[in-house]
């Protein structure tokens, strides 16, 4: 990986309260894609109580990026997706959103991101979005953010 490996960890910070959140994180009905904008694919396999199987991917430059997960929100404040199979991403990859109480009923979202490309263009997303510390990531959270502390 070019000596750039390991997770990228940042904070946001949000008016919507922690249920909104986490309930916006697992809402995996047809809504998702208002609630994550960004999603030019997206497929649900399977919803449990705690867990769902989904497909989802995004338009990057240069193409679309997907990736079959398997969501897991048994933890109270974290909701976690893994890598399953991907165009771009190594299985068992994942992605962590942890949500706190933040000031005036508001939520802080802490995101852990930690994949590793499997492809030649997904070793190039992995190694950009490292180099920047999360920057295309954390936008894509703060735009979904913005629509639930909208609604």
């Amino acid at each position: 990986m070019n000596g750039i490996v390991g997770a990228v960890e940042f904070d946001l910070e949000t008016t919507a309260s922690p249920e909104k959140v986490r309930t916006a994180l697992i809402d995996f009905s047809e809504r998702r894609t208002q609630l994550w904008p960004g999603r030019a694919l997206y497929e649900v396999y399977s919803v449990g109580e705690t867990t769902a199987d989904v497909r989802e991917g995004s338009k990057v430059p240069g193409g679309k990026v997907w990736a079959r997960e398997r969501y897991d929100w048994s933890g109270l404040h974290t909701v976690r997706w893994t890598v399953q199979e991907s165009n771009f991403s190594a299985p068992g990859s994942y992605v962590a959103a942890t949500i706190r109480a933040g000031r005036d009923g508001g939520s802080v979202v802490h995101v852990t991101w930690d994949r590793t490309g499997s492809t030649v263009f997904g070793r190039l997303i992995c190694r950009v979005i490292r180099t920047s510390k999360g920057k295309p990531v954390a936008a894509s959270f703060k735009g979904a953010l913005a629509v639930l502390e909208s609604a």
